[in-house]
């Protein structure tokens, strides 16, 4: 694969890779992402010491590894925080804030739960400018997502107050990232492994 194809890869997965561990520190996954995390550890290793003779790839490699780097730093810090016992996500306070309600439901979801679901895109998509005004949208997301979970075999249970706070925070960072307007979350099964994908709109 040619430098530009390996950036290319690397920024993609490294996009999963946030999203993945937003989703075990939120509680929606069990084990954190070790094996893509080495897979995005890999290749940027592969360059660290290759001369990229391209200004605008070195610049670009230099952007996403530093990126990475930067989030390593974080997520081994909130893997030491949970191993010493500090409150951290649903395994601190959030968790005794999702058993709150039943089904994780907050007093302010409870409401929104009796209005009428949005239409789903044609590809399987739900709009989603902010997670608490569209909330509609993400409890349809997440309606589906338990579905799909159920129907690919996976266990454990996942709280609609943590399902919504992830998908605050991705919504939020894509936006910020990206200068889009919303975001177009859908999901995947892929392996008998349900994620998240989401897509940029920027009109």
């Amino acid at each position: 694969m040619s430098t530009e194809g390996d950036l290319d890869q690397l920024e993609t997965m490294l996009r999963q890779l946030q999203i993945e561990w937003e989703k075990f520190f939120g509680g929606v996954e069990k084990k954190p992402p070790n094996e893509l995390r080495a897979r995005v550890e890999a290749i940027v290793k592969r360059y660290a010491y290759t001369e990229i003779r391209n200004n605008t790839e070195r610049f670009r490699y230099k952007a996403l590894s530093s990126r990475f780097n930067t989030f390593n730093e974080l997520w081994n810090k909130r893997m030491r925080a949970i191993e010493e016992g500090r409150p951290l996500g649903l395994h601190g306070r959030a968790a005794i804030a999702a058993a709150g309600m039943p089904g994780g439901m907050s007093a302010a979801g409870a409401g929104a739960a009796t209005r009428p679901a949005p239409t789903q895109g044609a590809g399987g998509e739900f709009r989603v400018r902010s997670a608490e005004r569209d909330e509609s949208a993400v409890r349809a997301l997440y309606e589906k997502f338990l579905q799909a979970r159920q129907e690919a075999g996976e266990k454990g249970t996942v709280k609609f107050d943590n399902f919504q706070k992830l998908i605050s925070q991705q919504a939020s960072r894509i936006m910020a990232d990206k200068g889009a307007q919303a975001v177009d979350f859908r999901l995947e099964t892929k392996e008998g492994k349900v994620s998240l994908k989401a897509k940029v709109v920027k009109q």
